[in-house]
């Protein structure tokens, strides 16, 4: 039983591991998928920043070529004559600050000061210039010191001649390119080496961020980029995680739990039995019941022997209890049942033959074993009569006595196996009316020694008699002791002296054995009886 509780406890050591497994593989698996998610949509969210702050960026300059195009042809012309229509045109552009006309290299004409005669240089030291530009510079006519983006286009003869348009860039970045934390904590807008940072102001260089990651967006269309600077979507995704995993945790428990029900049979030793029976991995033996008196066989024990050819060889005292705790002991009844009832044609054909076949009291309940026997055992007519051989380590109390009273009605004739060890109780004796009682082979063995179980063999052998049952002795192995019981007046005896199990299709050639040899009889033999 203790070897039986230990495969139970392997058993279900590996099924709590593979749980335990499933669920920490589900755990990881779940907060790893948050994790990829998680740095998915922080990768995305910075992108569609940067993609739409461009793409705005570029909407608004847009109408400020059309505008350059027809300011070209207003270049030489009196201010007096074009600035109504440069004010005009900075009034009906309201990202501009000022548009102002430059010929030969002075500033003549502005939409704010209207006529003015100023080299453009002092204004803007990189003006004039041959080719358009786009540069972030400060303010230094009107709100001196602001940031403003310079959009400087030459006119088509002379580089010293073009249109200057001055943007208020610090209010649409403040419009636009606001931070978005804790994804997007600083937001540069990159002209020509100049950069303008929302709420720091026009910088020539970029300060140190440690720890931060830089994105960038080029625009296709003019001279400038936005960068983005924040934490890594690798740093923001690990941040996430504490928060998730409550979820995941729940996740993975639920995991396991479905794993335990799902393994319930399957990382089992009922999954064992049930594929062992389906298999046909059992064999049944047989132990030959020997008379005491001529040395005949009278009958045979069923016993079950289980070759796994995936964990080897199961003794029965393994298996057998292990069944019985996990409630599988009545299907391998029926499978003693359905293979012996095959192989009946081994056994002698005679209703003094009996065949003992062990069940459990759970197999009582109901009337469960008289439907198996109507299924199993009668449609094949056997001659020999059946024994059903009751453990006293079976709850006995459990066992439906109405039942026993109809299976003697069928010809079935009952015996106690093991009889004085276990839950016995001599009640059972008066209440079930066994047929046989099976004594117990510790008792065998005590033959001929001081122990008290010597003195117990005496009166279990006293009161079958008185009570006019008939009583088998297991465990005999020697002649001593085969000789004693036969003094004694056991009427039947079982043990490796006479036979050891074997396979049904062995008992014929045994037979046959021990009818051409038949020996002396055993209370023929002088044996000393013991002093008790």
């Amino acid at each position: 039983m203790q070897k039986a509780q230990r495969i139970i406890r392997a058993y279900r050591r590996r099924r709590l591991i593979l749980c335990i497994a499933l669920a920490l593989l589900a755990l990881i698996v779940t907060l790893g998928i948050r994790y990829l998610s998680d740095r998915k949509q922080y990768q995305h969210e910075t992108t569609r920043y940067a993609a739409h702050a461009v793409e705005t960026l570029e909407e608004l300059l847009v109408p400020l070529d059309a505008a350059r195009t027809a300011l070209l042809p207003l270049i030489g012309m009196p201010c007096q004559q074009v600035h109504r229509q440069l004010r005009e045109m900075a009034a009906s552009l309201q990202t501009v600050r000022t548009i102002a006309l430059v010929s030969d290299g002075t500033l003549y004409c502005s939409s704010i000061f209207g006529e003015r005669n100023v080299p453009v240089h002092q204004l803007q030291p990189h003006l004039p210039a041959a080719k358009p530009l786009m540069r972030l510079s400060r303010d230094s006519s009107l709100l001196k010191g602001s940031p403003v983006l310079i959009l400087w286009t030459p006119s088509i003869d002379s580089g010293q001649s073009g249109v200057l348009q001055s943007v208020n860039i610090e209010f649409i970045a403040s419009l636009l390119l606001a931070p978005d934390p804790p994804v997007i904590e600083h937001v540069l807008f990159d002209v020509a080496g100049a950069h303008l940072e929302y709420g720091r102001g026009l910088t020539e260089t970029t300060h140190a961020l440690d720890g931060l990651t830089q994105y960038q967006q080029t625009s296709s269309q003019y001279p400038f980029s936005v960068t983005l600077l924040g934490p890594s979507a690798n740093a923001l995704a690990l941040k996430n995680i504490p928060v998730q995993l409550p979820l995941a945790v729940l996740l993975s428990l639920l995991i396991g739990y479905i794993a335990w029900l799902a393994t319930a049979r399957r990382m089992s030793f009922s999954w064992e039995i049930n594929l062992g029976i389906a298999n046909n991995e059992f064999e049944v033996y047989c132990q030959p019941l020997v008379s005491g008196k001529t040395g005949e066989c009278t009958g045979v024990e069923l016993l079950l022997r289980w070759n796994n050819p995936r964990l080897g060889p199961i003794a029965p005292d393994v298996f057998i209890p292990l069944a019985e705790q996990l409630r599988m002991i009545n299907a391998l009844t029926r499978y003693v049942l359905t293979k012996t009832a095959a192989q009946r044609h081994y056994f002698p054909a005679s209703a003094d033959f009996h065949i003992g076949v062990n069940i459990a009291a759970s197999h009582f309940h109901d009337g469960v074993i008289i439907d198996d026997l109507k299924r199993y055992w009668y449609p094949h007519c056997p001659v020999q009569t059946l024994f059903l051989e009751l453990t006293e380590r079976d709850a006995l109390p459990e066992v439906d006595y109405r039942v026993a009273h109809d299976l003697r009605k069928l010809g079935v004739r009952l015996a106690i196996d093991d009889f004085g060890t276990g839950q016995s109780s001599l009640s059972y004796l008066e209440t079930l009316s066994p047929d046989v009682l099976k004594m117990d082979k510790r008792f065998t063995a005590a033959i001929g020694t001081d122990a008290v179980n010597s003195t117990v063999t005496d009166i279990i052998i006293a009161m079958a008699r008185r009570l006019k049952i008939e009583l088998v002795a297991e465990g005999v192995e020697t002649e001593e002791q085969a000789a004693y019981l036969c003094r004694l007046g056991v009427p039947v005896l079982q043990g490796y002296l006479f036979a050891h199990p074997m396979p049904l299709s062995a008992l014929p050639q045994w037979l046959e054995q021990r009818r051409t040899h038949p020996g002396t009889p055993f209370w023929r033999r002088q044996h000393p009886a013991p002093m008790v």
